[in-house]
């Protein structure tokens, strides 16, 4: 198993773009991390999808977790301030839930409630945005969009987690994302 997280008070804020598919999560990563200059962890599963040439079964699903796990534990072992993850565990196992109904290993939801005490801040993407076609992408019609939307908020809710929703286009969602990740480092989440 990897190492776990630092969770002393110097340990960088953990902040994950959250939210379904085509809702921006990988250019606002990148942008928030070049903007404070600070590490961003890449979506495994798109580096996975790659390499399996697009077959992704249910046994795959525990890979995906450990790929998933390293990119946020380097990114973290290289963060000041603040680490950025486009994606995390528990969009992991919505995905698997989605996709692979019964299928998602304990170890997995166990480890993204553990990782997901640690995170400072979520940024709730809405599905806002035009949906980009990618063939790593299941849902592009506006139910299943919804659908998508619905179970990430309801995601956080549950485990009451912080979480602001970012919304616009381009500059706008970028602006807000900023504004509420310079509150979070200030020590405020609202």
């Amino acid at each position: 198993m990897l190492a776990s997280p630092s969770t002393s008070a110097t340990a960088p804020r953990r902040i994950v773009v959250f939210g379904t598919e085509s809702t921006g999560k990988t250019t606002l990563a990148q942008a928030l991390a070049a903007h404070f200059r600070e590490p961003w962890s890449p979506e495994f599963v798109r580096e996975f999808w790659n390499l399996k040439h697009g077959v992704i079964t249910g046994a795959d699903l525990g890979t995906i977790a450990l790929g998933q796990m390293a990119n946020e534990d380097r990114a973290v072992a290289k963060a000041r301030r603040a680490v950025f993850f486009d994606t995390d565990l528990i969009t992991c196992t919505l995905w698997d839930d989605v996709l692979f109904p019964g299928e998602c290993p304990p170890w997995v939801r166990e480890e993204a409630e553990r990782r997901a005490k640690e995170v400072a801040l979520w940024l709730l993407c809405d599905t806002d945005l035009p949906f980009e076609p990618d063939p790593q992408r299941s849902f592009p019609d506006q139910a299943g969009r919804e659908m998508g939307r619905r179970l990430w908020r309801e995601a956080l809710e549950k485990r009451g987690r912080p979480f602001v929703e970012v919304r616009g286009q381009a500059e706008a969602r970028t602006r807000s994302a900023i504004e509420a990740v310079e509150r979070c480092l200030a020590g405020s989440n609202r």
